[in-house]
């Protein structure tokens, strides 16, 4: 809030602010989506696979990023109705507590899609020996591994946000992960082009094969969809740490709301892509919406 103050006596640039109503809109309709995600797998034995078991946790975290602009907005009305105090104990302990939830938001999406990646690896690659390579079990561990590192560091980070040594690997985290998540695309990719021939003579396997790429295809939207989503706000982050005093930089922090507003409608955009790309998931919500009427 400071940095934003101060930037409106460097820049023309006016602040950009979308609405309360339309925040709440956005983050209540990514967490309704995502909860319909995580109550589709659970309600359908034929999705407790290891995959889906990656898409809930994604589904998670995007909820988390929802439910965090939530109550930050809740947070800001009731200061400007005068119940809270910008610059109280208590009201500093329950900013820590929704940047931490921000923070856990952001890596437990990243790891999410770091898992879906590797998932496809193995399902394209290892087909013959996918089973055995990814259990459930295994899957549960990773996980479980995932969200203890995610907790973990985003407390540490919500602690010590003012420091540049917790700032700038946070911010380098985003683009490290970006990358190898990447690499590990065209690896796939030019290995699936070679793959394909020498299964073109296995009609079964054609299947199998086309299954897996569509896969791979649905999990590169992901990406894109988060890179688009997530990065603008990651280069408000970086731009409020190391360039404040800059016109330019300053110009760009004054659509902060719009940023925020990316971030939840990734929430909302994600499960359009599950109901879209995958037919069990389509076929579990129509019961469900049958079973309901």
């Amino acid at each position: 809030e400071n940095i934003s103050d101060f930037s409106l006596n460097i820049t023309d640039c006016a602040q950009v602010v979308v609405p309360e109503e339309v925040f709440f809109t956005v983050a209540a309709a990514g967490i309704l989506e995502n909860l319909l995600i995580l109550i589709a797998v659970v309600r359908n034995k034929n999705l407790h696979l290891p995959m889906y078991f990656f898409i809930c946790s994604l589904a998670i975290s995007d909820m988390l990023g929802s439910l965090y602009k939530t109550l930050e907005n809740i947070f800001i009305i009731l200061c400007k109705m005068g119940y809270l105090t910008r610059h109280g104990d208590f009201e500093k302990k329950l900013d820590d507590a929704m940047d931490s939830m921000f923070i856990l938001s952001l890596l437990g999406s990243i790891f999410s899609l770091l898992a879906i990646a590797a998932d496809r690896y193995i399902t394209i690659f290892y087909a013959l020996r996918y089973h055995n390579i990814m259990t459930l079990r295994r899957a549960l561990v990773i996980l479980a591994i995932i969200w203890a590192f995610c907790a973990g560091s985003s407390i540490a980070i919500a602690l010590f946000s003012y420091e540049a040594a917790t700032v700038i690997p946070f911010t380098i985290l985003f683009p490290l992960m970006m990358f190898f998540i990447l690499c590990l695309y065209v690896h796939m990719f030019l290995l699936a082009r070679s793959h394909a021939r020498k299964i073109a003579s296995l009609p079964s396997s054609t299947v199998h094969h086309r299954t897996n790429m569509k896969g791979a295809i649905t999990l590169t939207i992901f990406l894109g969809v988060f890179l688009c989503c997530w990065a603008p706000f990651v280069l408000h982050i970086l731009l409020a740490r190391f360039c404040p005093h800059n016109p330019y930089c300053a110009c760009y922090m004054s659509i902060f709301h719009v940023n925020g507003t990316l971030i939840m409608c990734n929430a909302i955009i994600n499960p359009m892509i599950f109901a879209f790309r995958s037919p069990e998931l389509r076929s579990t919500f129509k019961k469900m919406f049958y079973c309901s009427r």
